[in-house]
Formats: C-alpha cells, structure tokens, sequence
C-alpha cells in the first residue's frame, strides 16, 4: 500500500474536497463545529510512492466518548471521501490504516458511511408498487437499476470483516439514512424538471403562487423564525427537536469556508411565516437538509413553493441532484412514515439506496458492553 495517513489543516482538507468528484456536506471540515460535542480529525492518505505527497483521500472523523473512559466511537458519516472502486479491490490496504489510527486514539469501534449507490429505483416503479399494493417495503420492489460497482463494495466490506445491520426497516438502524430521494438536474432544462412532477405538486405550485405565497432567502437573523416553526413541526410529528444554537453553529460553521454552502429560505403569506428550510451544497450536489411547517395556512401549499424555489435555484447554481434526503423503506400506508416517501414521490426524482452504514469492532469487549448499555437506556425509556 503506496499510502499513508496524516493529519490534515482545514485548508488542505478543503482544497482536496473542492477537487473531490463528489463529497458529502458531512464530510467537510465545517461540520466539525457543527457536532461541538463530539471530538472530531482531519485525516488525509497521501501518495509517498510517487514522492508527491498528493491527497488522495480525506476523512473527517468524530470521536463520541464513553463518560469517565478513555474509549469512544469512531465516526465517519457519509464517507470517507475516497475512490471506492479502489477500495473495494483493497479493503484492508485503504481502510486498514484508518483502523490502526482510530484503535490508537481509544475508539473501541469504528463505523464508516460510504456514500456508494447500490440499487435505484425510479419513481413510476415504486407508485405502481404501491397503487397494486404489491409490496409494503421498498426492498421487495424490483429496483430499475443495480449498481455493480456499489455491490462490488458491499461485498468487500463483509468479506473483511465489517458489518451492516440489515433486514426488515433497514435505512434507520443505520445513523445516516440508507434510502434518500434524489430529483436528477443534469441535462435537465427547469421545464423539463416541473414536468416531471405529479398533477398534484404542478398543481399545489401553481395553487401557491396564484394565492401570493412568497419564497425569500432568509440570513442567521432569522434563523429565530425558523426555530420557532420548526419546534411546532417537531412537537406535531412527535420528534425532539434540535436547539437553537445548533442551526445557528450550522450555518456559521458551513458557510465558514464558502459563504454560499448554506441558506435558510423562508415562506411567507400575508406576513406570516408558513414553512422554512435550510439547504446545503457542496459541488454539484445540494441537500434539502431540514425543513419546517406550520399548523396553519397548510391549504396555502408552502411547502411545495419552497421546494420548487429550492429546486429551481439548485439548477441555477448548477447542480446535478437534489437531494431530499432520508426516506424509510415503508410503502405501506397505514405506516407513520409513508407521508415521508409519498410526498417526495410527487416530485417524480428516483429513491437511491446507499451502501448504509459499517461497523468494524475494535474491542470487541467495549463493543458489547456499551451496545448493552445502550438497549438497556432504550428500554427505559
């Protein structure tokens, strides 16, 4: 293995991603501010067989520690940043020394995110599935397309040794969703993309724009209002909602590098605030990474105005894809989580499944206790 590991400067680190075919918002640098309760390395493999000293992979890793131990988990969310068609020819050459260094800083196990596509399945494909009921998960549903080099990966990990919680509900068992809704941009004009959508998302944004919703960028300032609405959706869908100081780190810290990475959109009507989001890009790539509505004003379709300004400024910026993130696998209605993929559905993109989340156990001793430790917490709970 002609690579070595070291540690890497913000600046070197951003310099590789800005080179990078395709990186994760996780996976920069920024994002390190953002988890301000995790300890987190920048790491690079450089090339010392040539004697160029060239990046040719980069790792943000984030160590979550084990109270009152010298032991904690090694996280890599949505990467490493690497050539994993490489990889998969040569786990242990690649990955090995990340394992080393990680064992070495305390870890006790080693969990990485490769942000490699496996199987796609266009939109139409998983409608029909669900107008025939013909299946209620998503892993029963013939898929479009297989991804060869992503099963390659897949492969290759387990045979060396790393683990994948897989089966029934697979995509939240992992941390990072394994499933994510992607609308394709490149080679696309914006009229080719509104028709892409359903008859009821063209219909709900011609709805919002006739009853004068209005999209605007939003700045830190009005991250306030964001909250706000984002504690009403939080407290509606029965989840915990994050605090204010963590957006606000968000985009400070993201936009910290760039000043375009994140934005806040807001939609309004007559004043009041109807739903906001934020979203994230690196590269060709932008996330709708959180979004927020409110109780009221619903009939008002705000949250497909702003999705379409999201949309339509995306391609603006030149992006291949945008990403709605995470969806479970249910195509079952009765479930809570089919709204998730039903409305994403309307805007006629394809569900990606990613290669999920791997584990390697470093101590396996610490592995098993904390793993205990955790199902016990759950069941009080």
């Amino acid at each position: 293995m002609p690579y070595r590991l070291r540690l890497l400067d913000e600046a070197e680190h951003e310099a590789f991603l800005a080179a990078a075919p395709a990186a994760s918002f996780l996976q920069t640098p920024g994002w390190a501010a953002v988890k301000s309760d995790w300890r987190a390395e920048r790491l690079g493999w450089v090339d010392d067989e040539h004697g160029s000293g060239e990046i040719v992979g980069a790792v943000l890793v984030l160590y979550r520690p084990i109270p009152r131990v010298p032991r904690s988990l090694a996280y890599v969310p949505e990467g490493p940043v690497l050539d994993w068609a490489r990889v998969a020819d040569d786990v242990e050459g690649w990955l090995g020394p990340l394992r080393d260094h990680v064992r070495s800083r305390g870890a006790f196990t080693l969990k990485i995110g490769p942000p490699v596509v496996t199987r796609r399945w266009p939109a139409a494909t998983v409608k029909q599935a669900i107008a025939d009921g013909s299946a209620t998960r998503l892993q029963s549903v013939p898929p479009g397309t297989t991804e060869p080099a992503g099963e390659h990966l897949v492969a290759a990990l387990r045979a060396a040794g790393w683990q994948r919680e897989d089966g029934a509900g697979a995509g939240f068992g992992d941390v990072q969703p394994r499933y994510v809704f992607q609308v394709p941009l490149a080679g696309r004009s914006l009229d080719d993309v509104f028709a892409g959508f359903n008859q009821e998302w063209r219909r709900n944004i011609r709805k919002a724009e006739k009853a004068g919703v209005e999209v605007e960028r939003g700045t830190l300032a009005d991250l306030a209002d964001f909250h706000r609405l984002y504690l009403v959706t939080a407290e509606r869908d029965r989840f915990t909602g994050r605090p204010l100081a963590y957006f606000q780190r968000m985009l400070r810290a993201l936009n910290g590098a760039d000043p375009d990475r994140a934005r806040l959109y807001l939609a309004r009507h007559d004043g009041r605030l109807l739903a906001a989001t934020l979203w994230v890009q690196v590269g060709d790539h932008v996330w709708y990474a959180y979004g927020a509505s409110a109780n009221e004003g619903r009939e008002l379709r705000p949250s497909n105005a702003i999705q379409w300004r999201m949309i339509t400024d995306a391609h603006a910026a030149g992006a291949a894809t945008y990403d709605l993130r995470g969806i479970s696998d249910t195509l079952d209605p009765a479930d809570p989580l089919f709204g998730l993929i039903r409305f994403k559905l309307g805007t006629g993109g394809e569900v990606v499944e990613l290669a999920g989340e791997w584990d390697l156990v470093l101590r396996p001793l610490w592995a098993r206790a904390v793993n205990a430790y955790l199902r016990r917490r759950a069941v009080a709970r």
